[in-house]
């Protein structure tokens, strides 16, 4: 019994020795939010003040900065600041942006069979990219945009 506690308290202790930074990424890339709130802070600490709250989750946002379990993010209107990154996905996500309707086709193409009409401000979940079109979906809704109409969906 006491082989198997000495066994198990070595495999936790090599396993809590594994640097975090190991788990982070390399800086730009592109998140979601994960969180149904998730609070946007001055600085990397719970002392800081809140500056926002977001209550969106699948908001796409762009990781500029990694601190120590904090993340700071720019958000599709420009906002930046700190986050705790546990409230983060690394799925990428985005949002449909500029004026009128985006039309969501059947395949990537202008000549693709359109399916629906998005309005600016729809978020879902980022496919694929190709030839300027994206793979998006949101809710029951799947199909492809025009790649220059979504946020989050460019290179860094």
């Amino acid at each position: 019994m006491i082989p198997l506690r000495i066994a198990f308290l070595s495999v936790l202790l090599i396993g809590m020795s594994i640097p975090a930074s190991g788990q982070d990424r390399e800086v730009p890339y592109w998140a979601s939010v994960r969180a149904s709130e998730l609070n946007l802070r001055v600085g990397p600490s719970e002392d800081y003040p809140v500056e926002w709250v977001y209550h969106r989750a699948g908001l796409p946002v762009k990781v500029l900065r990694v601190m120590q379990g904090w993340r700071f993010i720019e958000d599709p209107d420009g906002t930046r600041g700190w986050v705790v990154a546990r409230l983060l996905s690394p799925e990428r996500a985005a949002i449909v942006t500029g004026n009128g309707l985006a039309d969501m086709r059947a395949d990537a193409g202008a000549s693709a069979p359109l399916k629906w009409r998005v309005e600016p401000g729809v978020s879902g979940m980022l496919g694929s990219c190709k030839d300027g079109w994206c793979s998006f979906v949101t809710g029951r809704y799947r199909g492809w945009i025009r790649q220059d109409r979504l946020w989050g969906a460019g290179a860094l």
